[in-house]
């Protein structure tokens, strides 16, 4: 099949629509790597405000695991890459890291959305050392405060092939890393042909989580608001 403009248009639209924007948004994308909305600056007209929210604090409870979700997380977006609620994706995060006996707290990072760097900096705000980012599209990585930023504990960067069982071991291993019990790694399951099927979605979701950074406020306190 050739890809030609009106092609990428026409898929650009419907991944548009099924994220919930506007049915008149037009695109005439030049690339796959870089879509473009004909008038329009933003995927969303204006960045959300959180200069009123608590600033996160440094964590002092040797049981604490930080969750750092994205700057659009149940807001601008509400579903992973593969329509599953965000609501249920944190909730199974922290139900895991309750049943190994920790201390979940969420805070979102405003200051980059590159799932590396936010699980870092959830790590280093975590009282035990331990992080964890989830990028609103579902990607996730679990973090260790004195680790490089792309040295991480654990990664799960296929995000349309994870479910909740999934999400749930994530936060059930973090914990592990707390405690210092021997970890299993979770199985990631990989299908080559998941990339081609979701690129454009992904690159749309992230320019919407990119967006809405504001790295004046930086991290805030965040409990699934």
């Amino acid at each position: 099949m050739q890809i030609s403009e009106d092609l990428i248009k026409q898929i650009t639209n419907a991944v548009l629509m099924e994220m919930g924007q506007a049915e008149n948004y037009t695109a005439a994308a030049p690339s796959l790597e870089a879509p473009s909305m004909i008038g329009r600056d933003r995927i969303n007209e204006t960045r959300t405000s959180y200069a009123d929210y608590p600033k996160a604090r440094k964590g002092t409870d040797p049981k604490e695991v930080v969750i750092g979700v994205g700057a659009a997380f149940q807001k601008e977006i509400k579903r992973t890459i593969c329509n599953i609620p965000l609501d249920e994706v944190l909730k199974n995060v922290k139900a895991g890291i309750e049943e190994e006996g920790m201390v979940p707290r969420v805070v979102k990072i405003l200051d980059t959305s590159d799932v590396c760097f936010m699980a870092l900096e959830a790590a280093k705000l975590s009282g035990s050392g331990i992080g964890i980012g989830i990028q609103s599209k579902g990607t996730t990585v679990i973090h260790q405060k004195d680790l490089y930023p792309l040295s991480n504990l654990e990664l799960f960067p296929q995000a349309p092939l994870m479910d909740l069982e999934t999400y749930r071991k994530i936060g059930q291993n973090a914990a592990k890393y707390v405690k210092g019990e021997q970890v299993v790694p979770i199985p990631c399951t990989n299908d080559p042909m998941s990339r081609p099927k979701y690129q454009v979605k992904a690159a749309l979701m992230h320019i919407a989580e990119t967006e809405q950074l504001d790295p004046e406020v930086g991290i805030i306190e965040w409990e699934g608001k």
